[in-house]
């Protein structure tokens, strides 16, 4: 609980009413738009946090009257366009959320706007491609593909065109596509006996993400082999799609939701059939803890999986105090600059990565909590990768003055563009990009 001018208590969600008609009226949304900028106006809490807040007091403070009202709502689609839907400033900053008589929910007018707008223009080709994690990674992981588009990927000419002609920036590195996808090479869990905790279901079901799959594999075998050294019976998600969050992006709900009709069943029967659920990226979490119950609220289902959904660390923790993890550590390691991702953050858990890489002996964890600039889709648009990286510029310096043996993040793709960013602002280092599950299964000794 936070303390908050006139409001003393925890800030609270309400439900996203995307079916009614009023949630698309333009005349609607740009009124409430003037409200909430007002607000932030006078406020002005959140400047440091993204480029949203800067653009808007920039318009307010260039307007010929100094104040909202002196923006033209045609300029408040600027505004929008720099929200990549962290969640911070409502669950970080924010004193006027509900229930604040205000009612201010700065992330979810935005998300209202993009899909007002995303209803009336649809999405570029750029955008549906990006957000097509799952098409483009069936695509790519062919093995008679897969080389030829990590090969281009790295090529400057062709990213100068992808530049050009898609507007993917050429300058951000894009990981690699992995044609052992971890669906198909993950193999089946040892019989060990379920042993249930007070706080934790003593078996797991892992939901794979469409990151690990097809991307980096490695993270999701890091996982299998920590819950089979600590004797946790796992499966994997029998059915799975995309989670839904890069569509949430775009304002996309009937993409969200058709993905959701293909996840949640299977999920849901293995919530209610006691499994923990676990998903090794951030982002994926936070959709089916809190994005999907306030996008469908009335689905039992829905709120079966929620319930039954944890960070993995998280899961760790809980679990230690059950006395049922094991810290047999053999390996130490070292100096470890590890940052928190926004949407680790919002899911109001603490910092669970950095207690469990606590545990290991002869390890020092640095913490940094601040944004580092990549966003989801954000970082690698031409039109906001110079941001993007303005934006991480403080967490590239911060984790490089610690001096790291390894640079980590819960999010794949932030420590991605962490290291870039730290070797393009000619900071000196020697430091190793390594996942936090990487870096427990390494102390364990697992290989």
């Amino acid at each position: 609980m936070s303390t908050r001018e006139g409001n003393l208590e925890a800030p609270t969600r309400h439900a996203i009413d995307w079916r009614s008609a009023d949630f698309y009226s333009e005349e609607s949304l740009l009124k409430e738009m003037e409200r909430v900028f007002d607000i932030c106006h006078g406020c002005r809490r959140c400047v440091s946090l993204c480029h949203s807040f800067p653009t808007l007091f920039d318009l307010v403070d260039e307007s010929s009257t100094m104040e909202v009202d002196g923006v033209a709502k045609s300029d408040y689609w600027k505004v929008v366009d720099q929200c990549y839907l962290c969640d911070v400033c409502y669950m970080t900053k924010c004193p006027y959320t509900p229930p604040h008589p205000w009612n201010l929910d700065f992330p979810h007018l935005m998300l209202r706007a993009k899909a007002v707008k995303f209803r009336q223009e649809g999405a570029r080709f750029r955008d549906r491609l990006l957000t097509s994690t799952d098409r483009l990674g069936k695509l790519a992981t062919i093995p008679v593909v897969v080389q030829a588009v990590n090969k281009v990927n790295t090529m400057p000419a062709a990213r100068k065109l992808m530049d050009k002609v898609l507007g993917v920036a050429a300058a951000p590195q894009l990981p690699p596509y992995d044609s052992r996808r971890f669906r198909k090479t993950a193999k089946a869990s040892i019989s060990w006996p379920v042993k249930n905790g007070a706080r934790t279901p003593g078996k797991v079901a892992i939901f794979a993400t469409c990151y690990v799959n097809y991307n980096e594999p490695g993270i999701g075998h890091d996982l299998v082999r920590i819950l089979e050294h600590n004797e946790i019976p796992y499966c994997i998600a029998e059915k799975e799609a995309c989670c839904g969050m890069p569509k949430l992006e775009l304002g996309d709900f009937e993409s969200v939701e058709r993905l959701k009709n293909v996840n949640i069943p299977a999920l849901a029967a293995l919530a209610r059939d006691g499994h923990a659920i676990l998903t090794s990226v951030p982002s994926c979490t936070l959709m089916f803890k809190q994005e999907l119950p306030l996008l469908f609220p009335g689905d039992d289902d829905v709120k079966a999986v929620a319930d039954a959904m944890f960070d993995p660390f998280e899961y760790l923790v809980l679990r230690d105090k059950d006395g049922l993890l094991k810290k047999d550590f053999k390996h130490p390691l070292g100096r470890i600059a590890y940052h928190i991702p926004c949407h680790s953050r919002v899911q109001n858990v603490g910092q669970k990565t950095r207690e469990v890489l606590e545990w290991v002996p002869d390890t020092t964890v640095t913490t940094v909590e601040r944004c580092a600039g990549h966003d989801g889709t954000y970082g690698v648009k031409s039109e906001f990768f110079a941001t993007s990286m303005k934006i991480g510029k403080p967490v590239f310096r911060q984790m490089a003055q610690a001096e790291p043996d390894y640079v980590s993040s819960d999010c794949p793709i932030a420590g991605r563009r962490i290291l870039q960013g730290m070797d393009e602002s000619g900071e000196a280092h020697h430091a190793r990009k390594q996942h936090p599950l990487t870096l427990v299964r390494m102390a364990y000794g697992l290989d």
